[in-house]
């Protein structure tokens, strides 16, 4: 049995890697992980990526990408997957918050337009949430409409469990859920208290062993840490976090 592998989502060392984005892949590889999930390549040719992963026994475990630069560069996106070595691409946002139902339609329709292509490439399209995408319109949130109205060959969903919870869904129910639709998720946890705010895994409040238990069923392909904000030094965070996962055992 394999441990699922643990990546960390870039974004939450945007700062670091401004500053030195291929040192700041060093430290990853450093502290431990497995992979990374791109938010960005900081002018960094992907063959030079590629390069400084397999120096780093890294993997490339997806990219994220607005929709609008989803929409205007689809095949630079994915040739740049195909270079990286990674199956994945994600959709973090759509153009703004979506608040009426009538989007979630037409998002969908451009989620099968795009999916169909990534998947003819070999390669997985992922929509990412955030906690407006979980508001309800009659019996169904907008997520369920986006995941209801795609084809499930072309378009996933990578679960987010912190925004999750912060909408008042449990997170290993929607993972089980949609087990055959969610190959990368996003771990977070959440402090107690009226501001929630983003917290080292193991440390707030959301039933992480749980969540581990519904990756496990649904065969996720990676374990993805993501800290949006940090009280700590990032790398402090990362750390802590990727430590608290790796007490989980979560073996498939």
């Amino acid at each position: 049995m394999n441990q699922i592998p643990l990546a960390v989502q870039m974004y939450t060392l945007r700062d670091e890697c401004e500053r030195d984005f291929l040192k700041t892949l060093h430290k990853v590889a450093e502290i431990g992980f497995n992979g990374v999930e791109f938010a960005g390549y900081y002018d960094t040719d992907p063959a030079v990526i590629k390069k400084t992963l397999d120096d780093l026994d890294l993997k490339a475990a997806g990219s994220h990408f607005v929709l609008k630069e989803m929409e205007e560069n689809l095949e630079q996106c994915i040739e740049a997957q195909q270079v990286l070595g990674s199956r994945h691409l994600a959709i973090a946002y759509p153009y703004d918050r979506m608040e009426k139902e009538e989007e979630y339609h037409r998002l969908a329709e451009k989620l099968n337009g795009m999916g169909e292509k990534v998947n003819a490439a070999g390669l997985t399209l992922s929509y990412h949430h955030h906690e407006f995408e979980l508001a309800s319109f009659g019996e169904w949130t907008g997520l369920e409409i986006v995941l209801k109205e795609t084809n499930p060959e072309w378009v996933q969903a990578e679960l987010d469990i912190y925004w999750l919870a912060f909408a008042g869904k449990d997170p290993a129910e929607w993972i089980s859920t949609y087990q055959d639709r969610v190959s990368l998720i996003h771990m977070k946890d959440m402090e107690s208290g009226e501001g929630r705010s983003f917290e080292e895994l193991g440390k707030g409040v959301i039933n992480l062993s749980s969540v581990g238990d519904a990756a496990v069923k649904a065969n996720a392909e990676w374990l993805i840490v993501e800290q949006d904000e940090c009280k700590r030094p990032p790398f402090e965070s990362i750390s802590s976090s990727l430590s608290y996962l790796k007490g989980l055992s979560l073996k498939v």
